[in-house]
């Protein structure tokens, strides 16, 4: 079962639609979406493990331009949690 996670996603000033546009192209990233509130866009995203998460949002989302900060929410699907 792939390890998923909720990416909080805030970006540079004038940069959002940007960075949206970018980040539903990288592989990994099962959804994104524009909000409202303290974050910018936040993003679903899927991999193998907890370390692949890792690498997908340090090494693929932070290169993202637009992207300035992160912050990732693991989701915990253990039985008796849903």
């Amino acid at each position: 079962m792939a390890t998923r996670a909720f990416v909080l996603i805030e970006t540079s000033i004038g940069k959002s639609r940007a960075a949206l546009d970018g980040l539903r192209k990288v592989n990994g990233v099962v959804a994104a979406d524009a909000v409202t509130g303290p974050y910018d866009i936040i993003c679903v995203v899927e991999a193998a493990d907890l370390n692949a998460v890792g690498d997908l949002v340090s090494g693929r989302i932070h290169r993202v331009p637009g992207v300035s900060r992160t912050v990732s929410c693991v989701a915990m699907n253990a039985p008796g949690m849903r």
